[in-house]
C-alpha cells in the first residue's frame, strides 16, 4: 500500500477542515494506504526557526545563520528530535496532503513554520539540486484548503492560483515534489448545510481516484495564464 502523510493545521477537530481530514484518513485507509497525520496544533508544534533546532555545537558561534546551521546539523545528525521525526514521516511518504484554512492569502503560521523547520537544505533540497532535480523526487503533494471568501470574490480580485505559486511552486516543486491539482472548498462557513455536504462528498469522490491523477504542469503558465 501507498504511504500518506497528512499535515493538518486547524485548532478545532469539529471544524470543516477537521471533517475533510477525517474523510481523507478513512478513505485512504480503506484503499489500503498507510496514513500518518501530523496534527500541528494538537502536537503544539513549534513554528519558530531558532537555535533550539540545532543539538550541540554550532558551525559558527560568532554569528547565527539558520540556513547554514541547519544544513550543517542535518549532515552530522544534529537536528532537534521533533524536526527529525517530521523528516522521517516525509521521507517515508508517497503523498503529502496539506489540510488547512487559508489565512491572509497564505497557509497558517504553524504550517509555514513546519515548512521552514522540516524542509531544510540537505534534506529537501540542495542549491544545485532544486525543482525537477530536488531531493524529494518521486513524491506527490496536494494542498487541500478552505477559504473565507467565495469563488466569485477570488475570481474578481485575482485568480486564486496566484496564491498557490509560493506554496506549490516555491516550496513543493523547489524540493522536487510533484504537485496535484489543489482541492479548494470555498467559504464553507457561508453556505448551506446541503452545500457543505456536497463539498465533503466531492472530496470523498476525488480521493477514490487520486492515484490515477497526473500532476499539474508546474510552470508559470499554470499559475499566471
Amino acid at each position: 500500500g501507498k504511504k500518506v502523510l497528512i499535515v493538518y493545521a486547524h485548532q478545532e477537530p469539529k471544524s470543516f477542515n477537521g471533517s475533510l481530514l477525517k474523510i481523507a484518513v478513512e478513505e485512504l485507509t480503506k484503499q489500503g494506504c498507510s496514513v500518518t497525520v501530523s496534527d500541528l496544533y494538537a502536537m503544539q508544534f513549534e513554528p519558530r526557526a531558532t537555535r533550539n533546532d540545532i543539538v550541540g555545537r554550532l558551525h559558527n558561534s560568532e554569528a547565527f545563520n539558520y540556513g547554514v546551521e541547519t544544513w550543517e546539523a542535518y549532515k552530522r545528525g544534529g537536528l532537534s528530535r521533533d524536526v527529525v521525526e517530521e523528516q522521517k514521516k516525509v521521507q517515508e511518504a508517497d503523498l503529502l496532503i496539506f489540510q488547512f484554512p487559508l489565512f491572509w492569502f497564505n497557509m497558517p503560521a504553524i504550517l509555514k513554520g513546519w515548512m521552514d523547520r522540516v524542509l531544510v537544505q540537505g534534506f529537501a533540497y540542495d542549491l544545485s539540486k532544486a525543482y525537477d532535480g530536488g531531493l524529494l523526487q518521486d513524491k506527490l503533494s496536494l494542498f487541500s484548503f478552505t477559504t473565507g471568501g467565495s469563488k466569485e470574490k477570488y475570481a474578481t480580485r485575482g485568480d486564486i492560483r496566484y496564491l498557490l505559486w509560493p506554496m506549490q511552486h516555491g516550496i513543493m516543486h523547489f524540493c522536487g515534489v510533484k504537485v496535484l491539482e489543489p482541492h479548494i472548498c470555498y467559504a464553507p462557513e457561508n453556505v448551506s448545510e446541503e452545500k457543505r455536504k456536497e463539498m465533503l462528498t466531492a472530496w470523498t469522490q476525488r480521493l477514490k481516484t487520486l492515484w490515477k491523477e497526473e500532476p499539474i504542469d508546474c510552470s508559470p503558465e499554470w499559475y499566471f495564464k
